[in-house]
């Protein structure tokens, strides 16, 4: 049988190993994958900078789904340059063409004077609550570091902002804000699930604050018990990295439009109307991308545009809407997936049926058109209450 010894040479000779400074001019030139297969711990220590991690007893079971494209050129390292020898032939065997194994691992680099960062970790609790993050390649531990680093706004902790909070808080957002200046009453406790009947009375940021604490410790809820108004509403938008829209009238919606445009921050829209609810996602760092005001021009008359209160709602029905906000979120957060950009999700909770509605973008809309004014200074908002147009409304504008 052959010993570890045999297997090694063998590997080796099968193999590109290169030193450090050819190691460098490769980066510099051709920019290849570079994966590090060290233990986490090892991790911790340091990494070079662009680097991959993937243990070493994970990289068979996860390399094509992290490097699909086995013609790219592939730089492997450990510590020492004993497991990348090793890895090294393995991904040759798995069909990479062009793999090259740094000799004398990260411990090389170092001493060369090569550049490293020292990432942030997760703590052995963060691992185990989000373990099953860990496992998904697409996130790993550098996109729960993302998501615990990211900020998120909330508007609204109602029908669609309590679930989209919980799943959001559950997930590792490390900050959330929460607009909101209303209380709980006991009408809310239909639908809003944030909020508990021991809490009525209270405002509704304190109740949601509550539940996400008892949920997860590590994160940071940020109040604002307050309406957003065109006054405030800059202020507290630009400190955040992704908006959630769960507002319940046109008013606020176009103010939230209007000022993501300007600030070029993407956030998720979200409205509910007795069995019915729609969801997208606005991102106006994509110059194709629509805003809502190319969706909706202009708001319905209000005998068109009935209130939740008067219309009602189906309890259930702002969790299936702002769960897949909060997942739009995640996606924005993590740079993965295909988010609703241009996309209008329509639900019908009676027919159990989905449809998406093509968007396109308006190229005389007054906030990202090629004339708008650059200030919301120049728009007039009228309060119109609703979560939703009307039926017959709901699928206007551009599409």
């Amino acid at each position: 049988m052959p010993s570890f010894r045999d297997l090694l040479d063998q590997a080796r000779s099968r193999i590109s190993e290169v030193d450090v400074p050819t190691a460098q001019a490769r980066i510099a030139a051709a920019a290849p994958a570079i994966i590090d297969v060290r233990e986490g711990d090892e991790v911790e220590q340091g990494i070079i900078p662009g680097a991959t991690h993937i243990p070493r007893g994970f990289l068979e079971l996860r390399v094509e789904d992290v490097l699909p494209d086995k013609d790219r050129p592939v730089l492997v390292y450990c510590a020492g340059g004993t497991r990348s020898a090793l890895a090294a032939k393995s991904l040759q065997d798995l069909g990479y063409h062009d793999v090259s194994s740094l000799v004398g691992g990260f411990n090389a680099w170092k001493d060369a004077g090569g550049a490293w960062s020292q990432p942030a970790s997760l703590s052995p609790d963060q691992r185990r609550r989000y373990s099953r993050h860990l496992l998904i390649p697409e996130i790993g531990e550098a996109g729960q570091q993302r998501l615990l680093d990211a900020r998120v706004l909330l508007i609204g902790a109602g029908g669609l902002g309590s679930p989209a909070a919980l799943y959001l808080a559950a997930a590792g957002v490390g900050t959330l804000g929460i607009v909101d200046g209303d209380d709980v009453d006991d009408s809310n406790l239909q639908r809003q699930i944030v909020h508990t009947t021991d809490r009525i009375g209270r405002p509704k940021v304190e109740s949601a604050r509550d539940a996400i604490a008892a949920l997860n410790p590590d994160v940071t809820v940020e109040l604002h018990p307050t309406r957003l108004t065109k006054e405030n509403a800059r202020s507290l938008i630009e400190r955040y990295d992704v908006v959630l829209d769960g507002s319940d009238n046109f008013a606020t919606r176009y103010l939230v439009n209007d000022i993501c445009v300007l600030l070029k921050k993407p956030y998720s829209h979200g409205s509910i109307f007795r069995f019915e609810g729609q969801a997208t996602t606005f991102d106006p760092r994509v110059e194709s991308a629509p805003c809502y005001r190319c969706l909706f021009p202009e708001p319905p008359p209000p005998e068109l545009a009935p209130s939740c209160a008067e219309a009602g709602v189906l309890g259930v029905l702002p969790g299936m809407i702002g769960m897949i906000q909060a997942t739009e979120v995640v996606k924005l957060v993590l740079g993965i997936g295909d988010p609703l950009i241009g996309r209008l999700l329509l639900y019908d909770a009676l027919g159990m049926t989905f449809r998406t509605l093509k968007l396109s973008k308006d190229p005389h809309c007054p906030m990202c058109g090629p004339d708008a004014p650059g200030s919301i200074d120049a728009v007039t908002y009228t309060d119109v209450s609703c979560a939703i147009p009307a039926p017959g409304l709901a699928t206007a504008g551009r599409a």
